[in-house]
């Protein structure tokens, strides 16, 4: 009888063990417990700064993915490099947000951020040593001297030569030394290849350039002779390449005056220099004295330096390679007269971050 109860006891036992197991099985089964909660950052807390968010969210994700709620998120934000002067031609650094106006072909765009502060540089120094120059060349070495002096700690430059054919003398460097020995090693001789070597600097600068902001400052004559491109393709390679042009041009006096049968050569080539500078949004500057030549080099080191910053996202967020027209306009106050300087557009670049002649670019590169 013991035996048989003691029997009977055990098998309730067992029992009641295996419903206590299947039933927190089953509990588990139908409610499994929930991973952490993520703790809330100050910036999430804030739920009015809704322009925020979307400004954090498309710094966060890669082009073409998708955020929160599968909303796509555009990260195109568009930086032009600005330099504001006045009547007298002296930089305006006092502006603010509210006295530019952007316009994208010819759509007014909303600013969303105007800044000005000093940022490192990458830039080249590309000098004319074709044999019209030689009588120059100590000049136009002692004005590069000038500029690799001005460098700070973080700006990058390089050296390049051009006659008949644009020499890289010196890659990329933060060291001066290496520039300075570079620049001592120049000569002159042959004939001036003026538009091959914009766009052989130009391309080499954006490919190489460490820093966002990239710069040309080119020294010449401006007598173009020798270049296998013409004017239009020098403009398009500097679009592409979004490098800002400064030109030192030294122009004689005689050459300037017109000729028989129209404009002078030296006139032709003031001219040349001044709408490359311009379409870049850089300056030409022509000196008509050596004792200029500091002032110059002063003025170029600061205006690279300390440009305006002005951001906005575009409203057309095509990734479809087309170029964009830009202008950039000062609002008019208190009775000063103000000019804005700016690249004067830009291509909208695909999915990849890739230009629609990039291929040409390698092509013509080789």
């Amino acid at each position: 009888m013991m035996k048989r109860t003691a029997i009977r006891i055990f098998s309730l036992a067992l029992i009641t063990a295996l419903l206590s197991v299947s039933a927190i099985h089953n509990a588990g089964a139908q409610d499994p417990p929930q991973p952490p909660q993520p703790k809330q950052t100050s910036q999430q807390k804030d739920p009015k700064d809704k322009k925020g968010a979307q400004r954090q969210g498309a710094q966060a994700d890669e082009p073409g993915t998708v955020g929160d709620g599968g909303i796509k998120i555009d990260t195109d934000l568009v930086n032009l490099d600005v330099t504001v002067i006045d009547h007298n031609n002296i930089p305006v650094f006092d502006l603010k947000k509210e006295d530019f106006s952007v316009y994208e072909d010819k759509v007014k765009q909303t600013i969303d951020s105007v800044s000005r502060e000093e940022v490192p540089v990458s830039f080249g120094m590309v000098i004319d040593t074709s044999g019209s120059m030689r009588s120059k060349l100590q000049t136009v070495t002692d004005a590069a001297l000038l500029l690799v002096k001005q460098m700070r700690q973080d700006d990058e430059a390089f050296v390049a030569s051009f006659k008949a054919e644009p020499e890289l003398v010196q890659d990329f460097t933060t060291d001066r030394r290496e520039l300075e020995e570079a620049l001592s090693q120049l000569y002159t001789s042959g004939g001036t290849a003026l538009l091959d070597a914009i766009i052989a600097t130009a391309d080499y600068a954006q490919e190489k350039g460490k820093r966002r902001r990239k710069a040309l400052v080119i020294i010449s004559d401006g007598l173009e002779k020798n270049s296998s491109v013409k004017e239009k393709e020098v403009m398009e390679a500097i679009k592409e390449d979004e490098v800002q042009v400064y030109l030192v041009g030294f122009i004689d006096e005689e050459m300037e005056e017109k000729s028989l049968f129209g404009r002078s050569p030296g006139k032709k080539a003031k001219d040349l220099l001044m709408r490359i500078a311009d379409d870049s949004g850089g300056r030409a500057y022509f000196p008509k004295d050596i004792s200029e030549i500091p002032a110059v080099a002063a003025q170029i080191a600061k205006d690279l330096r300390t440009q305006y910053v002005v951001s906005y996202y575009p409203t057309n967020d095509k990734r479809d390679g087309t170029f964009r027209t830009v202008q950039v306009s000062v609002n008019q106050t208190g009775g000063r007269k103000l000019i804005a300087r700016s690249r004067r557009g830009y291509y909208a670049r695909n999915s990849q971050g890739q230009l629609p002649t990039a291929a040409q670019k390698r092509t013509r590169g080789n």
